[in-house]
């Protein structure tokens, strides 16, 4: 199991998104379904898939939260074709933010808007096969851009195989925003592959929690420990969600808690539910008594 998983939050697209995005990578396919009844935004559809052998989550809970480029999902591609054939598939009903072209940073490159707001971006690569296909990228905007590289390295103390490894800067006078500093930036949290940019242009739009990263522990004091580091924000914490000082949100959950909303009985997955959305951080131990019934 990956210790950080991006999980993208639609009004009632979750499954449907899945699917259309598994159609689009080898390797590719949906897990797990299922619902949890009753929650503030009603029922609300919780999916699990894989995309080039990445794990991936999704819910479907109601329209309070819209994607915005401060996330994206970047894509290595190793032909002109693959680019081109993710291109279009991407951009039916999308938006074009970066059009589709050669770069100095790639001989064909695009970032695209999807037709459920998720951002991607496309890019030839020319140094073979990758590990990680897909990296999540952090794009430090508004109030947070010029914090890239603080926010890189402060991720990394916190978490185990972690690295900061290349760092692009912007040139003089490259970024319209003054406060702009990273172009590019490659970084590993738990051996997972992410990258970061500072926002060369002022916009409005910042992270939110349509995009969040969902850590796997393995018993409270990891919860406890990721919990004190991270969260910055206290009104934001909820159901063991919280946001940590740059905006980001994460989610920080127990890493058997897919085995009870996938494998559960009806009553297990209706008392679980009931019981964590009465939580800020989560307790495991009075998670496991809702489980079984005894609270």
């Amino acid at each position: 199991m990956l210790k950080i998983v991006p999980h993208l939050w639609y009004d009632k697209e979750a499954k449907e998104a899945a699917l259309f995005y598994i159609s689009l990578f080898d390797q590719s396919k949906l897990l797990n379904v299922a619902v949890l009844e009753n929650t503030p935004s009603g029922d609300a559809e919780v999916v699990s898939f894989e995309l080039a052998g990445q794990h991936f989550k999704a819910i479907s809970a109601g329209p309070y939260f819209k994607f915005n480029p401060s996330m994206s999902l970047m894509v290595a591609c190793y032909s002109v074709e693959e680019v081109n054939t993710k291109w279009a598939a991407l951009l039916e009903g999308g938006t074009e933010l970066m059009p589709l072209g050669e770069y100095p940073f790639s001989k064909w490159y695009g970032w695209v808007q999807d037709r459920y707001g998720l951002s991607w971006q496309l890019m030839l690569t020319d140094c073979g096969k990758v590990f990680q296909k897909i990296t999540p990228n952090l794009l430090f905007s508004n109030e947070v851009c010029g914090k890239a590289e603080e926010a890189m390295r402060y991720y990394a103390e916190i978490f185990e195989k972690s690295e900061v490894g290349f760092i692009s800067r912007y040139g003089a006078g490259e970024a319209m925003s003054s406060k702009a500093k990273v172009n590019y930036a490659a970084f590993k949290l738990c051996g997972i592959d992410f990258s970061a940019m500072d926002n060369g242009f002022d916009v409005d739009f910042s992270f939110n929690e349509a995009f969040s990263l969902i850590v796997n522990c393995k018993d409270q004091k990891e919860i406890d420990t990721y919990w004190d580091n991270l969260s910055a924000v206290p009104e934001a914490e909820q159901c063991g969600w919280l946001k940590d000082k740059f905006g980001l949100s994460w989610q920080i959950v127990p890493q058997n808690l897919d085995e009870v909303l996938f494998n559960g009985s009806r009553d297990e997955i209706r008392r679980i539910t009931d019981a964590f959305l009465k939580m800020k951080k989560f307790d495991i131990a009075a998670l496991e008594q809702a489980r079984i019934g005894n609270r």
